[in-house]
């Protein structure tokens, strides 16, 4: 099974960004105990990082015949990524939603995601462990 996981905008400053809200764990850290728990379920996984939307849609275009998943975290474009939304869409990547704080117990424009809709599901609030949650959902469909 091949997993990209995309992560948006100031992800790339995880460990320094909001240690009470996101944690202490680098996203280097982060990537590396998910490489560590995909390769125990017989994953390849591909990390993919970019502070620019237009990025992240162009790794999607590419990736979509080279994947059989998506696991994104869109950051802040999760509120208006509008062309994201519509890379995924496009491509028909099945698609996992994941964020490393509660989106809900923050401010209110937080609350809206504009690929939630579209995606199998939504993670939210375990910290890195989300994406160990997504990565052991899509092991448990292949069983």
């Amino acid at each position: 099974m091949r997993v990209l996981i995309i992560n948006g905008p100031n992800l790339n400053f995880l460990g320094k960004r909001e240690p009470k809200i996101y944690g202490n764990e680098t996203l280097e850290l982060i990537n590396n105990k998910i490489k560590e728990f995909g390769m125990n379920h017989g994953m390849d996984i591909e990390f993919f990082q970019s502070n620019h939307e237009g990025y992240i849609i162009d790794k999607i275009q590419e990736s979509y015949e080279n994947v059989d998943y998506l696991i994104i975290n869109p950051g802040a474009l999760t509120h208006y990524g509008i062309g994201i939304r519509d890379a995924i869409l496009s491509t028909n990547l099945k698609t996992i939603e994941v964020h490393l704080s509660n989106v809900y117990s923050r401010e209110e424009f937080r609350h809206k995601s504009v690929i939630s809709d579209i995606c199998i599901g939504k993670i939210t609030g375990f910290g890195s462990e989300g994406y160990k949650i997504a990565l052991q959902y899509l092991s448990n469909l292949k069983k």
